[in-house]
């Protein structure tokens, strides 16, 4: 454990705080729709258009994250996020009506998308000498949280749903207990955020304009990734299932997903550092693995096609969906790191809410290889995005800067 003692205080903090909420998150999140269906048995159609608006009012929560980070600071945005997503979370527990449910699940979703803008913020702060690393860190102990949620939210589901309800609540609660307690927000950020605003103002503002516009690429590359990974989650279950494969079949496909995952990216991630490879060319690699994910699939019904794939496409979002916000943290101005991971969060929320929509269109009118072809059409321009981000930024200077060389 003496890896585990080298982390800054602040650090540790935040990622004991990520893992008590993923775990409560996953407790919940797979079993909203049965939850829908069966205890409140509405049409598979409505739990849908719930769920997408649930999504929606994420990304709504994700800008509202970044603009409190940058204007009320990362502890009080977290409580703010955290404290209403529990007040939601115990209310929707004692068994809503319809359209009372329609609209808390709303605001559950704004509450819920505050919380990772902070997040993500805070780690680029609390340990600048670390590089990516913090990211990485963060991204680990979230998947190993929702694996560890998953698995017991079936468990307490089947006793009753408002115990899952009830368990997500006291995650936060503990969540809350664990920031309020234990981050220590640094003070200098904002002191020197305005010191900056004062000096070389028309120079540092042409760079923040071409940063932001430079992000905006970069974020439409991730949302693009996001809906064709999502995929996995909708389209590819149903595809699965009618095949003839059941559901552990499809289950252990995650179970592979999250051992790659807790095994195989402090391994990958130590590879890229060996090898000093740039920020950009590891995304362009992870965009090439999930279209060589999506050629796998359209041209393979077995099974081993399916584990083969999932194989590959955990490698890809080891390569991408780090290194996102990481980037986000470098480009990113000192009073605006909250904006700019809130765009961050944005772009996947959007894509998790675009892409069970726009899966389903292309599944139902065209069939399961249209729609495996489409979304490697759909990365291709994710890979555009990508490539030309950090062209509007000084390419000699992006270069050195972007490379991994902590």
């Amino acid at each position: 454990m003496s890896f585990w003692r080298s982390y800054p205080r602040n650090l540790k903090v935040l990622l004991i705080a990520m893992f008590i909420n993923s775990t409560g998150m996953a407790f919940l999140w797979p079993l909203h729709t049965i939850y829908i269906t069966q205890s409140m048995d509405r049409m598979l159609s409505e739990a849908g258009f719930v769920l997408m608006l649930h999504s929606a009012a994420e990304i709504f929560g994700s800008f509202l994250g970044g603009y409190l980070f940058d204007r009320i600071r990362g502890k009080r945005t977290l409580l703010f996020g955290v404290v209403s997503s529990a007040l939601l979370i115990f209310f929707i527990s004692i068994g809503l009506p319809w359209p009372i449910y329609i609209i808390a699940m709303f605001f559950l979703g704004l509450g819920i998308g505050t919380i990772f803008p902070p997040i993500y913020a805070l780690a680029g702060i609390v340990w600048e000498d670390g590089g990516r690393k913090s990211f990485n860190l963060i991204y680990l102990v979230l998947n190993l949280g929702v694996a560890i949620g998953t698995a017991l939210g079936g468990i307490v589901a089947q006793f009753s749903f408002q115990y899952v309800f009830w368990a997500n609540g006291i995650t936060y609660l503990i969540f809350i207990f664990v920031i309020w307690f234990g981050l220590k927000e640094p003070e200098q950020v904002h002191e020197s955020a305005n010191k900056i605003s004062t000096a070389n103002k028309l120079k540092i503002e042409r760079r923040h304009t071409l940063s932001f516009y430079s992000l905006l690429i970069l974020c439409l590359g991730f949302m693009f990734c996001w809906v064709t990974y999502i995929q996995w989650q909708t389209s590819i279950s149903t595809y699965m299932h009618q095949l003839g494969f059941s559901l552990s079949a499809y289950s252990t496909l995650w179970t592979i997903n999250g051992l790659l995952i807790l095994c195989g990216q402090p391994l990958i991630q130590w590879l890229m550092a060996r090898l000093n490879i740039a920020m950009m060319v590891q995304l362009l690699c992870g965009v090439t693995m999930f279209m060589l994910t999506f050629a796998v699939l359209a041209n393979s019904q077995a099974y081993g096609g399916f584990v083969t794939a999932m194989v590959i496409i955990t490698v890809g979002e080891i390569l991408i969906f780090p290194a996102v916000p990481a980037i986000a943290d470098r480009l990113a101005p000192i009073d605006k790191r909250g904006m700019y991971q809130g765009l961050v969060s944005g772009a996947a929320n959007a894509g998790r809410t675009i892409g069970p929509l726009l899966g389903g269109l292309f599944y139902d009118g065209f069939g399961p290889s249209v729609l495996l072809y489409s979304c490697i059409f759909i990365c291709g321009f994710a890979l555009i995005c990508f490539g030309t981000y950090q062209r509007l930024l000084n390419i000699h200077h992006e270069v050195k800067t972007m490379k991994f060389n902590k």
